[in-house]
């Protein structure tokens, strides 16, 4: 089941996020879903916060809904965010949160559909794709959109995953790379990185959530960057 999440201080912007939510479910036929509505941004922090998509209102009283977006991600919150105001000029402070998508207000239809129609495809990759792992005589299946890093060291891989927890196992990271997709990109030859937690690139490391670094060779530093772009590219298709 999709579960959303709608915050926003003015009730009246609340419904009509949600009447547009409920029209787009309806004629794309996604039932079962359930949507909450917040009027604050505490109230939501409070909830738990347990959804795959959260429309968030940038202007509310404090917590605003851009600390609020900054509250969640510390709490390793990997919900899709999607910022709904009337200020374009906060478009560019989003990606530090690693916001979704923008909407302007008042909102309109079309715009509205399109984001859901990339949002649901994201959401969609997010739960097909995962990775079977084979430790002596026990398995673990790995969701690819939790898997930040691996590397290998000595005999073994260590694949970290978003929520803090290493999971490492004997094989090559060759044999691994060549089970993942197109997100992940080979930066050193002990590391393959998940392009989507990539923070930036700085002397010689890639910077990671929590300011964990990882090395990038310097012959791969110009494909590091064409693979990001890539994949900025696709993402916001």
């Amino acid at each position: 089941m999709l579960k959303f999440a709608i915050c926003d201080d003015e009730p009246v912007m609340a419904r009509q996020i949600l009447g547009q939510l409920t029209d787009y479910i309806k004629e794309k036929q996604l039932a079962p879903y359930c949507a909450d509505l917040f009027y604050d941004g505490r109230s939501l922090l409070e909830s738990g916060c347990d959804y795959d998509l959260i429309f968030l209102d940038i202007r509310m009283t404090q917590p605003d809904g851009m600390e609020t977006a900054r509250m969640l991600r510390k709490q390793r919150n990997h919900s899709l965010l999607i910022f709904v105001t009337a200020l374009k000029e906060y478009v560019f402070d989003s990606f530090e949160v690693e916001a979704y998508d923008f909407l302007v207000k008042p909102l309109k239809t079309d715009r509205f559909r399109r984001t859901m129609d990339r949002a649901l495809r994201s959401l969609k990759q997010r739960t097909l794709k995962q990775i079977l792992i084979r430790r002596g005589n026990s398995c673990e299946i790995i969701p690819l959109a939790q898997i930040v890093y691996c590397e290998v060291q000595g005999r073994k891989i260590y694949i970290h995953q978003n929520d803090g927890t290493v999971i490492d196992y004997y094989d090559r990271l060759e044999e691994l790379e060549r089970r993942v997709d197109g997100r992940f990109f080979r930066c050193h030859r002990s590391y393959l990185v998940n392009l989507g937690y990539i923070r930036g690139c700085n002397a010689g490391q890639i910077v990671l959530p929590r300011d964990e670094r990882i090395p990038v060779s310097r012959l791969r530093e110009q494909n590091l960057t064409q693979a990001l772009l890539q994949y900025m590219k696709e993402r916001n298709l």
